[in-house]
Order: C-alpha cells, then structure tokens, then sequence
C-alpha cells in the first residue's frame, strides 16, 4: 500500500496507457533459431529440464530464479574477489559457481517459456519479463567473465560489459522492427553462454591467472605469438575475439533484418528508422566510454568499476525494456531524453568539462557519493516502472505475474502441438501457425 502510493507520487498512474494495453490483444510471439547446438542437443536437455517442475510453479517465477542465482554469485565476486584480479590465494570454487549459475540462468531462461505452454500461461508479460531480466543480466555475465578472466578493473572489463550490453540492445531493436527474435546458426544465448561456462569451468581448474601468460610461453600456441604479439594473453584474446564476433557477425545481421523489414518504406523513413535505433545507444556507450577512459575519473583508479557497471547496468536494463514494452504494446521506438540526460549530465562534469577547463571539477569522493546516489536513484525508478508495468499487464490481462492460477490448466495434448509449432517456427517454416479460431477470427489474443 505504502509502495503503491509512492509510486503514484513519482510517476503517472495511468502508464501503460489504455491504448498501449489494447494492442497486446494483437501480441503473437514469433521466433527463430538457427543454432544447430539448439536444434540437436539442448532442445532435448530443456524439454527434459522443465519435466522437474511441477505445473503449480509460474513460468516468471523459473526467469527470477535464474537471475537471482546470477545476483548471488555478483555478491561472490564482491566478497571474494573485489578487485576482479587474479591471485595465488583466490578460491577456485567461485569460478565453478560462476559456470553452474550461468548455465543454470540458461536453463531457465529456456524452461521458463515451455513451462508457459505446458500450465496454459503464455501471455505478453512471460516476453517482457523473460528479456527484461536478459536485460539485467547482460551486467552480472560481464562481471563474472570480467573476474573470471582476472581483467581487474580495466577498460578491458568495461568492452566485455559494452559489447555485452550493445549487442543485446541490437538484438532488442531488431526484434522491434522485424516482430522477430533471431538466433544466427552461432548465437550469444546459446555458443556464447556456452563459451563463457566453459571459460569459467577452465578458470576454475588452473585459475584466472593461467589467461595471462604470453602466447610466448605456450605450447602450441607460441606460433601466434610473431602474428599477434609475443606478449599478448589468451585473456587479451578472449576479450578482442568477442569484439570480432560483434563487430564482424552480429552487428551486420541486426542491421541486415532492419533494413529489410523497412525495405519497402520511403528512404527518409528507412534513415530516422536507422536514426532512432542508433542514437540512443551511441550516446550512452560514448558516455560510458567517456566516464571510464577520461583522466579526471576515479572509477578505474579506486576501483569502483563494479559500482560503476552495476549502475549503468541498471539503466540499460530500462533502457531495453522500454524497447520491449514498446515492441509489445505497438508503440513508438523510446527516445530515452531521462536517462541519457542523468547520464551525460555526469559525463560532462567529471570527463568532459575538466578536459576543457584542465581542472577537476568533481573529487574522488565526490564521484564515487554521485556513484551511489545515481545507483540508488537507478534502483528506485526502475523498481517504480517495473511495477507499474507489470501490474498494468496482470490487471489487463487478469493474470498474475508470480502466481498461477488454480483453474489454470492445459492439457497435454496442447502442450505438444503448441511445441511442435514453436520448434517449426524457430526453425524457420513460418507457414506454421497456431490452431487458434478466434485469434484467426477476430485478429487478436482473448488470454482466456
């Protein structure tokens, strides 16, 4: 009650407006997946895997579970390995728990959905809640590749946190203009979870210290050492190789489907919808850029990078859920004014106006006072939206979002051709579609 009117103080309390709670009667989930991993291996394992719960257990409340064990092991890191560097007497168990609560985040991640069918509880909000914890988890993967590699506090930490967080905003907006979530034959959600456990569970056996000696002193691997460096790491390697992946696969795919879903629009509408996708995200990866490389800050310097991400985590994660809530509900592509704003307001007291003026304007406890206020502001706003969103979901759509309902039921039969025509679709026969009559009929989703 308390929290309710606290929220109506600090935000309209009629978001979601009407109107955007009217178009998810038209919401349809369409996906597809070209990973051969998915197709012949851990398509079996999840069908397996989501056998163990029983049918009493809401599919958000499996997406929760996942990010919380994600949550418990960034708590790991900060009691254990603070510093994200590598040392003789760190314990190599955490790099183990680091392995077993992502794959397990996985696990879920893909549970949740065919736990959906099997209760009879797929809706809009499963969608919305199930990447709006992506979102959030995008910075605890960072964090926990960044420790596990022993980076430290670097700007090498930061470009695994901002390759991370760029190519799921990329995969965001493509999914917003396309109607579409595409999953390349080689994927991050699938070989890069994958690359990433085995990288910890490697970590785990010989140390985070064993990424950082010369490709010199390596059997086997000294021949790389005249074409890359003789000094160069196999962790240096780690981080600019996810960079190529980005760079030279994922990006090119994202704008590929923009691009042609906008094909047969008018090219001044085809360059604002390039504009719109492009902007914010440029502003906010030059801002942390800026934040963390210039020589006027002291997150790097007093180590305070994990405060920093966790932070700016926080507002990414409003960032892409505003796009998938915008997605859901039919609405305009979010422009995002309020937080890149707080952002780059910062960015120019302590990085860019110093370098202008050749004085600190900011002191170091100063920065790191604005660091906790910002993060503790980031928590309450998108604490304050995530509810709204949620309860205007549920209230819309008479569901709960933790709960299933006793009357709920779907029974088997059901579940295995709605299965059978999500494998279809992600497999690409998009002439599959489900046998539902009023939907053909009426155009839209009853959620009945």
């Amino acid at each position: 009650m308390v929290f309710s009117k606290f929220r109506n103080l600090v935000a309209d309390p009629d978001f979601p407006r009407q109107e955007q709670l009217e178009n998810l009667r038209y919401y349809k989930y369409a996906a597809t997946d070209k990973s051969l991993l998915t197709k012949y291996v851990l398509r079996h394992y999840w069908n397996w895997a989501v056998t163990l719960f029983p049918r009493w257990i809401a599919p958000n409340l499996i997406t929760l579970s996942g990010l919380i064990l994600m949550m418990i092991n960034v708590v790991i890191i900060l009691l254990v390995v603070p510093d994200l560097r590598y040392e003789q007497d760190t314990p190599q168990w955490i790099y183990f728990s680091f392995a077993a609560g992502l794959w397990l985040y996985s696990t879920l991640d893909n549970v949740d959905g065919k736990q959906a069918r099997r209760t009879g509880t797929s809706s809009p909000l499963g969608e919305l809640f199930d990447h709006g914890c992506d979102a959030i988890n995008c910075t605890y993967v960072a964090l926990l590749q960044a420790a596990a590699l022993g980076l430290g506090h670097s700007i090498e930490a930061a470009i695994l946190f901002l390759v991370t967080v760029v190519g799921f905003y990329l995969s965001t907006a493509e999914e917003y203009y396309t109607g579409v979530l595409y999953l390349g034959i080689v994927n991050g959600p699938t070989e890069g979870i994958l690359l990433s456990c085995l990288a910890f569970v490697w970590s785990g056996f010989f140390g985070a210290g064993s990424w950082h000696v010369p490709l010199s002193d390596i059997d086997g691997l000294s021949w790389l050492g005249p074409i890359l460096g003789n000094d160069t790491t196999c962790a240096q390697i780690f981080v600019w190789g996810m960079v190529f992946f980005f760079a030279f696969t994922h990006c090119p795919m994202c704008f590929y489907s923009i691009f042609k879903a906008s094909s047969e629009k008018p090219l001044k509408q085809r360059l604002s919808i390039f504009m719109n996708v492009l902007y914010p995200i440029t502003l906010y990866t030059l801002a942390v850029t800026l934040w963390l490389a210039s020589p006027y800050s002291f997150v790097l310097k007093e180590e305070h990078y994990i405060l920093f991400v966790v932070t700016v985590g926080i507002l990414f994660g409003l960032m892409a859920s505003n796009i998938i809530l915008a997605h859901l509900t039919k609405s305009p592509f979010p422009s995002f004014p309020g937080i890149l704003g707080t952002l780059w307001l910062l960015v120019i007291l302590i990085a860019v106006g110093p370098s202008i003026t050749g004085w600190r304007i900011i002191s170091s406890h100063m920065e790191h006072l604005v660091l906790w206020i910002l993060f503790g502001s980031s928590v309450i706003i998108y604490g304050v939206w995530a509810s709204m969103v949620i309860d205007g979901f549920c209230r819309f759509l008479g569901i709960s979002c933790l709960v299933i309902p006793t009357t709920t039921t779907s029974s088997s039969a059901n579940v295995a051709e709605q299965d059978a025509l999500l494998q279809a679709q992600e497999e690409g026969n998009n002439n599959t579609t489900p046998n539902n009559s009023q939907q053909q009929t009426n155009g839209y989703n009853t959620f009945t």
